[in-house]
């Protein structure tokens, strides 16, 4: 006797939805109310209209920010992809000592962004860290003086941390790809190079977009690495949107428009996205494997 089982209702969903609402679209709602308001803490909202946004529009420094986060943006996402499918790749398969290399390359995720960002610092200091012992490569040693180097660093230190994550994506993407399309192109004559060219990056396409959707949005909403290492210096050739952010909230107590900028954040991060889902035809995949 065969039983139906038939689909799960809401109540299983209910728990997460409502824990969604709860930390996810009420504040939402309520800094998108905060940002036609002027309030500095303390005594109650004062309704501004679109004040915060008009001088949001005339600020060079936001403006500047906006450019420098979708500029680490785009360099984050240029660099870590290739390695990351480069590693991802490698760590499926069954090298020697391969398990303990890729735990071993995987510890920097385990630890949280101010860690990371605390021992990049010491490390990087122009004093006692490593550029006072290689002047030969760093010059006088000051990186985070000059905003080619902070820039450099910022990227180099998400990179360091966050490559793990999308190699781990990569990783198991990888092992989920048939060997039955290897195998043929073996007997075809197609060596490694090009196996990997015209079967794995294809079969890595639904990775390859989620991948960069997730760094796309981490890259915009970077905050404590900047806070640590630059605090959006020198000068504020270093600070992007996030951080300008909490410059403006928690600085100059000024939190209509801290919360116009979080929402301009919210909504660039997600146009961007769905751009990038509708122009990558992620939307219109049904197949459960990868790349079809």
């Amino acid at each position: 006797m065969t039983t139906h089982v038939g689909r799960p209702g809401f109540a299983w969903a209910a728990p997460a939805a409502v824990f969604f609402a709860l930390f996810a679209l009420v504040p939402l709602v309520l800094v998108a109310v905060l940002s036609f308001t002027r309030w500095n803490g303390l005594g109650s909202p004062e309704f501004a209209g679109l004040e915060n946004w008009d001088k949001l529009l005339d600020d060079p420094v936001m403006v500047q920010s906006l450019w420098l986060s979708l500029l680490l943006t785009v360099l984050g996402v240029l660099v870590q992809t290739p390695i990351s499918i480069l590693l991802g790749v490698w760590a499926a398969g069954r090298q020697r000592n391969r398990a303990v290399l890729s735990a071993i390359y995987f510890v920097p995720l385990l630890l949280s962004i101010t860690a990371v960002s605390v021992l990049w610092r010491a490390v990087l200091d122009p004093n006692f860290g490593v550029p006072s012992q290689a002047q030969w490569l760093f010059g006088d040693g000051n990186l985070l003086g000059m905003q080619a180097g902070a820039i450099g660093v910022l990227v180099f230190v998400s990179t360091w941390q966050f490559t793990p994550l999308h190699t781990l994506i990569y990783q198991g993407a990888a092992r989920a790809i048939p060997q039955v399309l290897y195998q043929a192109a073996q007997i075809d004559g197609a060596g490694t190079v090009r196996q990997f060219f015209h079967i794995t990056l294809p079969q890595l396409r639904n990775s390859i977009v989620t991948s960069v959707i997730l760094m796309v949005v981490g890259g915009l909403t970077t905050f404590d690495t900047v806070l640590i290492l630059t605090q959006g210096g020198p000068g504020t050739d270093t600070t992007n949107s996030a951080y300008y952010m909490y410059q403006k909230g928690f600085k100059n107590f000024d939190f209509g428009a801290a919360s116009a900028i979080a929402l301009l954040l919210v909504l660039v991060a997600t146009l961007v996205s769905l751009v990038m889902v509708r122009l990558t035809g992620y939307d219109k995949m049904r197949s459960t494997m990868e790349g079809v």
